[in-house]
């Protein structure tokens, strides 16, 4: 299967009880095998607590408590916390080997209008289709970056990343990326709005190192996500181009706090993004 294919497979819970799921990892070939990625559980947290409800998630507030192991599945207990004639509220831990390894708190909200604004983009931003894959980056500029990082790049996703400005040195804490599905996903709103919780966990805490000539992706720093939280504003295709443009308001004490608004290419800004993230320097490579 493509990796594609093998995501949504992943997004696709075991129902096990009215509030218990049983999520898969991917096979060993996918990235991140040494430890389970954050955005897996965070969409798989997700997906749960889809299930016990009717109506579309607008809001999710998670914290990373253990590191999650890839050779055993995770299940996830949902706590039916409300529902409301507006809104509904789901509390979802993912649990392996017996301890809770994260928590999420979910908010649905039942659709109706409203006042509608946004905060515009306000900075030139080449198209999608202007923007070189990873595999047509000039090869000097492949050469330039850490192997570490060069490799996180290169390596196969289900998400296809396009970052813009990749191996320049940034002057202010902000970068941007567009990313997407790396294939065409099923009309299913609540699996795009799963894949999105997915993807936003990807490249987010490299906003903090930008500024400082090195990454999360390095051996010089140990990283890992503290939390996450995630606003959904608009209806959105994740298989389609988004932009993903994050910042840095702070970092201090081995902490960095990340910030995300993400942008369809008509730049309808379709969800917000924040998270805060372990960013410890070390002596010695990690």
């Amino acid at each position: 299967m493509s990796t594609v294919a093998e995501l949504v497979d992943l997004l696709d819970l075991e129902t096990l009880d009215d509030n218990l799921f049983r999520g898969r990892n991917p096979p060993e070939s996918w990235p991140f095998r040494t430890r389970v990625f954050g955005g897996q559980v965070l969409a798989q947290a997700l997906v749960a607590a889809q299930r016990t409800v009717d109506i579309a998630a607008h809001s999710m507030h998670a914290y990373f408590l253990l590191a999650g192991d890839p050779s055993v599945p995770i299940l996830y207990e949902v706590e039916r916390v409300r529902d409301g004639r507006s809104f509904a509220t789901r509390r979802t831990v993912a649990i392996q080997h017996g301890r809770p390894i994260f928590i999420m708190s979910v908010s649905f909200h039942r659709e109706e209008p409203g006042l509608d604004h946004q905060l515009d983009l306000e900075v030139d931003v080449p198209a999608p289709e202007d923007v070189p894959g990873l595999a047509a980056l000039a090869a000097d500029v492949l050469a330039a970056l850490p192997a570490p990082v060069r490799d996180y790049w290169l390596r196969p996703r289900p998400i296809e990343l396009k970052p813009i400005g990749l191996g320049e040195r940034h002057s202010v804490p902000r970068r941007m990326v567009w990313f997407r599905a790396a294939d065409t996903l099923p009309d299913a709103p609540e699996l795009h709005r799963a894949v999105l919780a997915y993807a936003t966990d990807m490249t987010l805490l490299e906003a903090t190192t930008v500024v400082h000539g090195t990454s999360v992706l390095g051996t010089r720093i140990q990283a890992a996500s503290l939390d996450h939280a995630l606003w959904l504003h608009r209806p959105f295709r994740a298989d389609d181009w988004l932009l993903y443009v994050q910042d840095s308001p702070s970092a201090s004490g081995a902490r960095g706090l990340a910030r995300g608004l993400i942008y369809d290419r008509r730049r309808r800004l379709i969800a917000s993004v924040a998270q805060e993230g372990l960013i410890r320097p070390v002596a010695e490579p990690v």
